[in-house]
């Protein structure tokens, strides 16, 4: 028979900070086995969501901006975060895919949904799957961003891959699904 794991029982929570994009959270938690941690650190941040988008010619629809936590420019996927005002996650995606690079339209399918870290944060990542996409619009850019739409052959994008240029490992785990499902190496 194999182990029972159990929920760790949390004894008190206090706010750290709760700012509108980062809120930290330190429990003091009970395990199973009796041990209290006094202090264990939680991230709390709403779901977020990443689109794996394609245009009708087969291109995929990349971006490209800085991200300064690694003081480099990265090549993504258009992703972001799901809005209390989004219906749900796909509306997120929609809208994030649309205000990121003015695609849309096209069939849309749930491709997978991950945690970006289990052991630290409360949310998901919802990843897209959006087939012929076609370019409605121009972007519509919140001040803070500084975005460059690339439209990408197969290749290009898993030479991307292969090399470790995608380091976001949110995109990197559902474009690999996508190269290994459709076999693209």
């Amino acid at each position: 028979m194999s182990k029972r794991i159990e929920k760790w029982k949390v004894l008190n929570s206090r706010y750290l900070v709760k700012r509108p994009w980062l809120t930290a959270r330190c429990d003091c938690v009970e395990l199973p086995s009796g041990m209290q941690l006094p202090e264990y650190y939680v991230l709390e941040y709403p779901d977020w969501v990443n689109v794996i988008a394609v245009t009708r010619d087969g291109r995929f629809v990349f971006v490209e901006q800085y991200r300064h936590g690694l003081g480099e420019v990265s090549m993504e996927l258009c992703a972001g975060v799901c809005e209390s005002s989004d219906a749900d996650s796909l509306e997120s995606a929609r809208r994030e895919l649309l205000e990121e690079t003015g695609y849309a339209g096209g069939t849309w399918e749930r491709w997978m949904t991950i945690s970006p870290n289990p052991g630290t944060h409360t949310n998901l990542s919802h990843c897209f799957v959006a087939r012929d996409v076609e370019l409605v619009s121009g972007q519509h850019l919140d001040a803070t961003e500084d975005i460059a739409v690339h439209l990408l052959t197969a290749d290009e994008v898993v030479g991307l891959l292969t090399s470790g240029r995608i380091r976001q490992a949110l995109m990197a785990a559902p474009l690999w699904k996508y190269v290994a499902t459709h076999h693209l190496l």
